[in-house]
């Protein structure tokens, strides 16, 4: 690879970063980490905080820190392990969830307005390129733990 594509590809990911943190101050009632611990769990179902941790790659203390600003404003729940009663999942509420759809709705509706002169075959293109981009990050992460 090019330096000149390295120097690309460089600058404008740290553009889309800060476009994406400015945008979502703006726009989002929920902050971005929790978002994020939302949609997994939304996505996933419940799950501890380990597990959590490691699908996020982040450390436990800053899920369990997260996990808990979400209990406190009744988002998420904890249900005890159903294997090991000393244990406990997080598991979102059905407060959570509203939010999440509404925060998910307003970045879809900000997308298409964002997106909306390119053509399908772009956006699909530009689609593909951010997923493989990201499997590709989490398959390097994954082999460096």
């Amino acid at each position: 690879m090019s330096n000149e594509s390295l120097e690309l590809i460089e600058q404008q990911v740290t553009d889309f970063i800060r476009r994406i943190i400015l945008t979502e101050k703006r726009h989002d009632n929920l902050d971005r980490s929790a978002y994020i611990l939302l949609r997994q769990l939304s996505s996933y179902g419940p799950a501890g905080v380990k597990s959590l941790a490691a699908d996020l790659h982040l450390d436990i203390s800053t899920v369990s820190r997260q996990a808990a600003a979400l209990v406190e404003k009744k988002y998420v729940e904890k249900v005890a392990n159903p294997i090991d009663r000393r244990a406990y999942f997080y598991q979102i509420t059905e407060l959570g969830l509203n939010e999440l759809e509404e925060n998910k709705r307003r970045r879809y509706h900000r997308l298409a307005g964002i997106l909306e002169e390119w053509t399908e075959d772009e956006k699909e293109k530009f689609g593909h390129l951010l997923q493989k981009y990201n499997q590709t990050v989490n398959q390097k992460m994954n082999r460096k733990e």
